[in-house]
């Protein structure tokens, strides 16, 4: 899972001023960054589909969609849910009926709005324009993200800016052991109506439903 959440940090990526690359791929991604930061709200569906190294097993496809409104967020995921207030975070497990509950913490390495509207991106890659391209009928320009540090597990990332929308349409991601994540982006919704209780999990809703408390 946090493979996964991880990806979704590159679908509303934020890069601000002192941003690492060439000056035609700063445009855009700043166009992208001030779009997001725009937004009161935003709903999308994601797919997700994973290369093994070498050719190793079948390619697996995950959809799933978030939901976010300010701070606060919601990712559903192959049985899985996250709920997050700003304070709490639920992972809920449908299979076993278990939600694990624990302390959010905006520094830890996972899918949190803290690191999707500030710089984090921007000290660990460079970027460079590469040029347009055709992804699921609809123009995109492809920006190509570079790690700056050995230690990154990614020797690159892919982005297609969707031109139209000024939003992050899709990509790849290339792990250094040969992992390959491809991923899109669909039914983008702009300041959808949204309120608070869908981003804390209801005990109510889920019977029976066993409680792991991490706090």
């Amino acid at each position: 899972m946090y493979k996964i959440i991880t990806l979704l940090t590159f679908i509303f990526i934020s890069l601000n001023s002192q941003a690492q690359g060439d000056a035609k791929a700063k445009v855009i991604l700043d166009k992208v960054s001030a779009k997001v930061k725009s937004l009161k709200a935003l709903k999308a569906n994601f797919s997700i589909t994973i290369t093994g190294a070498k050719g190793g097993g079948k390619p697996q496809t995950k959809n799933g969609n978030v939901s976010m409104k300010g701070t606060k967020y919601y990712v559903s995921i192959s049985g899985q849910e996250i709920y997050c207030d700003n304070k709490t975070s639920w992972t809920y497990m449908k299979e076993s009926n278990e939600v694990q509950v624990s302390a959010y913490d905006p520094s830890e390495n996972s899918f949190s709005p803290s690191k999707l509207f500030t710089n984090f991106y921007d000290k660990e890659f460079s970027y460079k324009y590469i040029g347009t391209s055709t992804v699921t009928g609809k123009k995109v320009e492809v920006i190509h993200l570079v790690p700056t540090t050995k230690t990154n597990k990614y020797n690159k990332v892919e982005l297609y800016i969707d031109v139209a929308n000024n939003i992050v349409a899709g990509g790849k991601l290339y792990e250094k052991n040969g992992n390959i994540y491809s991923y899109s982006v669909s039914g983008f919704t702009a300041n959808p109506n949204l309120t608070d209780a869908m981003f804390v999990f209801d005990t109510k809703k889920y019977p029976k439903v066993e409680v792991v408390d991490l706090r």
